[in-house]
């Protein structure tokens, strides 16, 4: 079979999901979510948190057979060094009205947990029907708040991952496939 994969930048060292497995995950995925609210009188409302969900969101919500609202929430979870301690802040809401309906929370990846975390019991107190998660991507040993994942694409080791929606400082963000990146000085 011929490598659909280009080479890769100097500054990526593997391939750890290509771009085969991530379309199955996700068709599996959709399948999953379409059997768990087939029988949902109002639409799935869809929150993709930015930027890093945008690509699994678009792919997985075009696979969606039920009814579904596709939205979106930006959140900041950095510090001002740049690392990922620092306190959950609300930097976009949604513009759909979540109270009295079911939500999917669509993440990239679960880190530390604290993001999910806050958005989870943010949606809950709106007096949404149910709050349920997709991620993408999960690295359990980074873990430090324990939240529910219902549809999981992959688990992967503890490194810094870039494409399919992941960046590092905007670059790779737009690569087919999830490749890890060289740690940076």
């Amino acid at each position: 079979m011929e490598n659909l994969n280009p080479p890769l930048a100097e500054d990526l060292r593997r391939i750890l999901i290509d771009e085969k497995a991530i379309a199955e995950r996700v068709d599996a995925l959709a399948d999953e979510i379409n059997r768990d609210y087939r029988n949902i009188t109002d639409p799935l409302i869809l929150v993709g948190v930015l930027k890093g969900s945008f690509i699994f969101m678009a792919d997985l919500s075009r696979r969606l057979t039920i009814p579904h609202i596709v939205d979106f929430i930006a959140i900041s979870s950095y510090g001002k060094q740049g690392d990922k301690r620092g306190e959950v802040r609300l930097l976009m809401d949604t513009r759909e009205n979540l109270a009295d309906h079911d939500v999917l929370i669509v993440e990239d990846i679960l880190d530390s947990g604290n993001t999910l975390s806050y958005l989870i019991s943010a949606f809950k107190a709106r007096g949404t029907r149910s709050v349920s998660t997709a991620v993408f991507l999960d690295k359990p040993e980074r873990h430090e708040t324990e939240v529910p994942i219902e549809y999981k694409g992959f688990t992967i080791p503890d490194v810094w991952v870039v494409g399919y929606g992941l960046d590092y400082k905007e670059k790779h963000r737009t690569l087919p496939y999830v490749a890890e990146m060289i740690p940076q000085a």
